[in-house]
């Protein structure tokens, strides 16, 4: 790496999964490469709830599977729809997911993850704060950090969804409450053979779950746990305007999640190792920023690449992070970073499955909001009271409870209510 009078042909802002994997594709193809963090340490201010994807992984780093700190193979996946003291459960158990999804801690994987690309020629300059770019003739052109100014052809932004270089150069709005969730999530450690009978797992096998109701319910939130090899990760994404609406605080939720029978037995007798709290894009595509400009790109959290429907955010911002770098790559080789020519960034995105997904979720988080109580409380507290009705003999005829029960689904009105909603899923299950 050649640093000579501060000067990188690619600086990259943020050592999370866009800006590491922008890192090593381009160190990977010879390209002189300054990664910037902020952090002490790769992966100390990083938080995600704990998966990470095969598919998109290999392509940055094609070993990982033998290499990488990987803590479970996601092959069992839950979801708990949570009544005030009881829930129900649909579980997906597929011992052929093995080697798709696995569960991570962020700051062993991002430190890995740096090292690779350390290894590949990057240089990494950790603890050091961006304060500004660095803008000749309408071009950005490099970074001033809190002691020096760095230069580049090219800067890729990677810094997050409060990315303050997007907003100083206007490519992005002002984020409102409900544009982001604030994910919450605990460390809990539990002896490794504890959570395998608790969980039913066998060896490395792991498990994933998505939580609906109990506390959260009437909240656009949503709770996940997943497990590791000795712990489990439990928490939640709420959207800020949910939180100052119900004027709850965070801690009191995951609290009240924590408590709930179904998560408690689960989490029973282990000791919090960790607590952490983030900032996730919830807007999608409706809330990007301008992607590119003279001299810059935008990648990963940064450019609200999370598709929150399905709890994927990783696999984007390393997809994302890759595709950046090919555009820098080629405006490299023809020594041309004009608007124009990283536009091509925005193409690689529109062909590849980060504006695919994103576009076909584009509405679903409002619709979703508009029957957020029928979702998270109607739905579960009906499945409850059938799945009771079918499972116990009380001395009551079951033509009663059913009368009962079927009554209590018209007079609530969860059908006319769940017709919109399951035309808007129909729709997006055969839109092309």
């Amino acid at each position: 790496m050649n640093m000579e009078n501060n000067k990188a042909e690619v600086i990259i802002v943020g050592a999370g999964p866009a800006g590491v994997s922008a890192a090593m594709t381009l160190a990977k193809a010879g390209k002189n490469v300054l990664l910037i963090d902020r952090a002490d340490k790769a992966g100390d201010k990083n938080m995600f709830g704990g998966a990470i994807y095969a598919h998109q992984t290999e392509e940055i780093f094609p070993d990982f599977i033998q290499n990488a700190p990987i803590e479970r193979n996601i092959v069992n996946q839950k979801i708990f729809m949570l009544n005030d003291k009881n829930s129900v459960q649909f579980e997906y158990y597929n011992p052929e997911n093995k080697d798709t999804t696995f569960t991570v801690y962020r700051s062993k994987w991002d430190r890995w993850a740096v090292e690779q690309a350390i290894n590949a020629g990057a240089y990494f300059a950790p603890k050091t704060l961006v304060k500004e770019l660095l803008i000749q003739d309408g071009r950005v052109v490099g970074v001033q950090t809190g002691l020096e100014k760095f230069y580049a052809d090219i800067v890729i932004i990677a810094d997050g969804v409060n990315s303050l270089l997007a907003k100083q150069l206007d490519f992005r709005k002002e984020i409102k409450d409900y544009d982001v969730t604030l994910n919450v999530k605990e460390v809990i450690r539990l002896p490794q053979n504890i959570i395998e009978q608790r969980f039913n797992l066998r060896g490395d096998e792991g498990t994933a779950c998505k939580i609906l109701g109990g506390p959260l319910k009437g909240m656009f939130a949503l709770g996940f746990l997943y497990t590791n090899a000795d712990t489990i990760s439990i928490g939640y994404g709420v959207g800020l305007d949910e939180l100052k609406k119900n004027k709850i605080k965070p801690y009191e939720l995951l609290d009240n999640l924590k408590s709930h029978p179904s998560m408690e037995r689960l989490i029973s007798g282990g000791e919090v190792i960790e607590y952490s709290a983030h900032m996730i894009p919830e807007g999608g595509y409706n809330s990007m920023p301008k992607l590119f400009g003279n001299g810059v790109l935008i990648a990963g959290d940064a450019a609200m690449f999370v598709n929150n429907i399905h709890m994927e955010g990783t696999n984007l911002a390393m997809l994302s992070g890759k595709l950046a770098a090919e555009t820098a790559i080629e405006a490299l080789n023809n020594s041309d970073f004009s608007q124009k020519t990283l536009s091509l960034y925005e193409k690689k995105l529109k062909e590849s499955i980060v504006l695919k997904d994103l576009h076909l979720h584009k509405n679903t988080i409002k619709v979703l909001s508009k029957n957020i109580k029928t979702i998270t409380a109607e739905y579960p507290e009906l499945a409850a009271e059938f799945f009771d009705i079918i499972t116990n003999a009380d001395g009551i005829p079951k033509y009663i409870k059913y009368r009962k029960f079927f009554k209590k689904i018209l007079f609530s009105g969860v059908i006319l209510k769940s017709i919109p909603l399951a035309l808007f899923i129909l729709e997006k299950c055969i839109k092309k």
